[in-house]
């Protein structure tokens, strides 16, 4: 299966991708903004960040593991 291969994705999952991508990029926003405590800052950066990122492998593993299913056209 190569990955320029067209998928068939459904809008929940398109909406769970959506939904880790926006973790990954408030925690690395998070990461580079002054507004929190330094602290308190990287805990909850890391934190969305990290869960965004291991989120995104089982995301992908379903997405590119799909089997297209045709129907028969006798």
């Amino acid at each position: 299966m190569s990955i320029s291969e067209p998928k068939s994705v459904t809008v929940p999952e398109i909406a769970l991708i959506a939904a880790t991508r926006g973790a990954i990029g408030f925690g690395a926003g998070l990461l580079l903004a002054g507004k929190f405590k330094r602290e308190r800052r990287k805990l909850l950066g890391w934190t969305l960040f990290l869960s965004g990122l291991a989120s995104t492998i089982p995301i992908a593993m379903h997405v590119f593991g799909k089997k297209e299913t045709v129907a028969n056209q006798d």
